[in-house]
């Protein structure tokens, strides 16, 4: 029974918010203001005016007064790496082959699987708390315990796409066997353990979690690797996704061992595709930004990452303008230092008018976009999520402007990308559960993992021998 009667024949329904501020991101781009969202089950039934919902939903289990907030999508974030959130601030302040030999590749490859869960944890913990509803994990390595994050996901009541690592060298580009020893995995067990998560929990957690393909970079998978995800992938029904084309060293590598661009060469060996996200493509032509549109190839843009890390700056307003699906990602602990999309929004709007030194380019609006209705379609689950509508999944979240630096409130579009950041969060619904209410989350022991992954984290760094401070003496 989908309803039941409420006193005076209303409808009672689980949850009703309301008296906020409505940015559905529906196809009508409509903003309510004074309005109502009505959620029964995982599903959103009613969105409009508050005095029109309350007619027919006056009655209901739980009633938030959603005055003076922000009711919008949950925020989805297309590129996060989980292990990395123990190891926040390892590696700033380099590049990102010295990033990854000297730093990140050495602590990772010394990671149990009780430090890859407990880091799951921390990051999740950082996305509820910042309004992050689902997201795209791009590389789990056998070592972080896979079993163990799919159900720290299932715990945590989040929406995820969680990759399996699959490759059969260790370079990355032109460099060759540079991997830390910890991080390497054979072909036949990196391959046979996606197709075993896959089979295993993709699906699970009502819905909530998807297993993907992760193949690394070109340099450390070979062409016939790739060609067997790719069937692999079909044959499962499932995605892929892969970083591409992040810094100059990776056209190098396909135009020295191939003689193709980055998306010449993903298109060679059948990577290319709507089931295909592609994260940060950041160096790319006119001619490969029109294949991904014409294959509609997904891309994931790193914003914060491609500047702290100095790899360019993704050619994004051209994408969007050719027909491209641009999601958004925080990427991970050292790349970014954090796990905020509201934070993430402000940078992708920024970067772009300083870059083409026009300030109309990446307006609010498109921004809050790629949060939310592109990055569900960039999962394959836009009938399902990215924006506030009947019949949609309720992940949702409300947004309190009862602050300083968000008074007046003018314009909501505008306050979210420019002002707000994501201690602003006020609660956060997925599926129809509450996750977090007024700052408190509900599924996941927030002391204990901020407990653990301290201790954790330190632990990690003496394993691999490595001494984390600043230049400046303490």
């Amino acid at each position: 029974m989908p309803f039941l009667k409420g006193l005076g024949g209303k409808i009672l329904v689980d949850i009703l918010i309301q008296h906020g501020i409505v940015v559905t991101v529906d196809p009508q781009r409509r903003i309510i203001e004074d309005g109502a969202v009505a959620i029964e089950g995982d599903k959103i039934v009613a969105v409009g005016k508050t005095e029109k919902v309350k007619k027919e939903y006056s009655s209901a289990e739980r009633v938030f007064d959603a005055s003076r907030m922000i009711i919008m999508p949950g925020l989805i974030d297309c590129h996060v790496h989980l292990a990395q959130a123990l190891i926040r601030g390892c590696a700033d302040d380099v590049s990102l082959v010295e990033w990854l030999r000297e730093r990140v590749w050495p602590l990772q490859g010394n990671y149990t699987k009780e430090d890859g869960k407990i880091s799951a944890l921390l990051c999740m913990l950082e996305m509820i708390k910042s309004g992050t509803v689902g997201f795209v994990e791009s590389m789990l390595h056998t070592r972080y315990g896979f079993d163990g994050i799919a159900e720290a996901v299932k715990q945590s009541g989040m929406r995820a796409v969680l990759s399996k690592t699959v490759m059969d060298t260790a370079g990355y580009g032109t460099q060759k066997a540079i991997m830390h020893e910890g991080m390497i995995e054979t072909r036949e067990q990196s391959l046979n353990e996606a197709v075993q998560m896959i089979r295993k929990w993709n699906g699970e957690a009502d819905g909530r979690i998807h297993v993907w393909f992760g193949p690394r970079t070109p340099g450390a998978c070979t062409p016939e690797l790739y060609r067997e995800i790719s069937q692999l992938a079909k044959e499962y029904h499932t995605g892929i996704t892969m970083h591409l084309a992040e810094v100059k060293e990776d056209v190098k590598y396909t135009k020295k061992e191939f003689n193709l661009l980055p998306v010449e060469f993903a298109k060679s060996v059948d990577l290319l595709g709507p089931n295909v996200l592609l994260a940060h493509a950041v160096w790319l032509t006119s001619k490969e930004i029109r294949m991904l549109a014409k294959s509609n190839t997904r891309v994931c843009h790193c914003p914060a990452s491609n500047m702290k890390l100095a790899s360019g700056i993704a050619r994004v307003p051209e994408m969007l303008q050719a027909g491209v699906t641009v999601s958004l990602g925080c990427d991970g602990g050292p790349s970014n230092n954090c796990y905020d999309m509201i934070r993430e929004m402000k940078l992708a709007a920024l970067l772009h008018k300083v870059h083409s030194l026009d300030p109309v380019v990446m307006p609010a609006e498109l921004v809050i976009e790629m949060a939310t209705v592109n990055g569900s379609e960039a999962i394959g689950l836009s009938n399902e999520i990215g924006a506030i509508m009947p019949r949609k999944k309720a992940d949702i979240v409300l947004v309190d402007f009862k602050k300083p630096h968000l008074t007046p409130l003018h314009n909501p579009v505008s306050h979210m990308v420019y002002a707000a950041n994501g201690s602003d969060v006020h609660t956060v619904i997925v599926d129809g559960k509450i996750l977090m209410e007024n700052r408190i989350v509900k599924t996941i022991d927030e002391q204990r993992v901020l407990e653990e992954a301290e201790e954790r984290g330190l632990a990690v760094t003496r394993r691999a021998n490595i001494t984390i401070k600043s230049k400046w003496s303490f």
